[in-house]
C-alpha cells in the first residue's frame, strides 16, 4: 500500500527499472515517513526524465488536476476540436476504471492514451512516461495530461508536466482553494469553469479568486464556460505562447 495516498503500491511499479529498495526504519511513524519519502523521490527522479523528454522535442505538457465533475474532460473536448489544424495536441487521460473520457476525447480526432489507476487516486510520472512511448511525441506541440479526479493526491506527484492547471467550477463552492490549499498552491493555473450558471446560483466569484490568490498569489486565472465558450479564448491565448 502507497503510504503516501493510499494507493496499491504495484499500480506504481510494473516493469520500469528500480532505482534502489525502501528504506525502513524500527518505529510505525519512521516507516511510513521513509516510504512516503523514497516513493515521492523515485517519482520525482521520473518526472525529470519525463521533463527532459518533452523539453528535447519542444512538448509543452499540462497536468489538469480537479475534483470529479469539474468538466476537466468538457474543456478538452472544446479546446482540442478549436485548437484543431492549429496546434498538434495528444491527451494522456487518467482514470480508474472505464475508457469512457478516453473516447470522448478520441472522437476529436487527437492521439489519446488511457490510463486506469484501478484503486490509484492519481496519476504518477512512471505511468506517464510508459504512456508517452505510445503517442507520436515528436508531431506534437502539447499534451494534456488528464488527471484522475481528486484534489488531494495529484497535488503530490510531478508528472513533468511544464504546469499543473487546476479546474473549479462554480458548482462546487468558492472556498475549495482553501479546503485543499496544497492543489491550489501547486499549480500555475486555475480554470474557474461553467461561470455561464453564474445567474442561477449562489457562488461569490470574488470571494473565490480572492480564497486562490491567497493560497498561491501569483496563480493565472482563466473564468470561462466550456459549454458556451464564454472565456476560452483568452485560455487558447495564453496556450498560444506555451505559458
Amino acid at each position: 500500500m502507497c503510504t503516501t495516498c493510499g494507493c496499491p503500491s504495484g499500480e506504481h511499479d510494473h516493469h520500469h527499472h528500480h532505482e534502489g529498495g525502501h528504506h525502513h526504519e524500527h518505529s510505525a511513524g519512521g516507516v511510513k515517513l521513509a516510504v512516503e519519502m523514497d516513493i515521492l523521490a523515485k517519482n520525482n527522479r521520473l518526472a525529470e526524465g519525463n521533463r527532459r523528454f518533452l523539453r528535447e522535442r519542444g512538448v509543452f505538457a499540462l497536468n489538469l488536476v480537479s475534483s470529479p465533475g469539474s468538466g476537466k474532460t468538457t474543456i478538452l473536448e472544446r479546446t482540442l476540436r478549436d485548437l484543431s489544424g492549429k496546434v498538434r495536441c495528444a491527451v494522456i487521460e487518467g482514470d480508474q476504471q472505464t475508457d469512457n473520457d478516453a473516447r470522448r476525447i478520441a472522437a476529436t480526432g487527437v492521439p489519446a492514451r488511457q490510463i486506469n489507476t484501478g484503486a490509484g487516486c492519481h496519476l504518477d510520472a512512471h505511468m506517464v512516461g510508459h504512456a508517452m512511448e505510445e503517442l507520436p511525441m515528436d508531431d506534437l506541440d502539447i499534451l494534456f495530461i488528464e488527471n484522475v479526479g481528486n484534489l488531494v493526491c495529484p497535488a503530490s506527484f510531478d508528472l513533468g508536466e511544464a504546469h499543473k492547471v487546476v479546474v473549479l467550477s462554480v458548482t462546487e463552492g468558492e472556498d475549495k482553494p482553501l479546503k485543499y490549499p496544497q492543489m491550489f498552491h501547486a499549480a500555475d493555473v486555475m480554470l474557474l469553469n461553467k461561470v455561464d450558471l453564474l445567474p442561477h446560483l449562489d457562488f461569490d466569484v470574488e470571494r473565490c479568486l480572492e480564497m486562490a490568490r491567497r493560497v498561491s498569489p501569483g496563480i493565472r486565472i482563466f473564468q470561462l464556460s466550456a459549454r458556451s465558450g464564454e472565456g476560452m479564448a483568452a485560455w487558447y491565448e495564453w496556450l498560444g505562447r506555451k505559458g
